[in-house]
């Protein structure tokens, strides 16, 4: 019981500590980026470099994904909040949408098929 609580403790506490970094780089560089991205970036580095193991992140990191709907209930009391404006903009909202699935669609199909000609090759 202490042992999980201890991974607990230590999982949520780097990723915290990460936020915290990523919210202060922010903060000093004046950057449009947030700050949890940065921290993300910062958490990724870690674990990519191997100063970090996934295994200290993952308890904290899987009750996060366990419980992410609750995370989007203020987001979607700040859409309906916004409704009038949403509607006013379908438009460009929903052309924004499809133009960039399209885009990425057609720019993964030449990517994949450079790759499998080359690969024939």
């Amino acid at each position: 019981m202490a042992n999980n609580l201890l991974k607990y403790a230590v999982s949520m506490g780097l990723i915290l500590i990460c936020l915290w970094a990523g919210v202060n780089i922010q903060n000093l560089l004046g950057t449009s980026i947030p700050g949890s991205i940065i921290g993300m970036l910062i958490l990724f580095g870690l674990m990519a470099s191997g100063l970090v193991s996934g295994d200290w992140v993952k308890p904290s990191a899987t009750l996060l994904i366990r419980y992410m709907i609750l995370l989007f209930v203020p987001i979607s009391v700040g859409l309906m909040d916004h409704f009038d404006t949403l509607i006013s903009n379908a438009l460009p909202i929903l052309a924004a949408a499809v133009g960039g699935t399209f885009v990425v669609l057609v720019a993964l199909g030449l990517l994949l098929d450079r790759l499998l000609k080359r690969g024939n090759k």
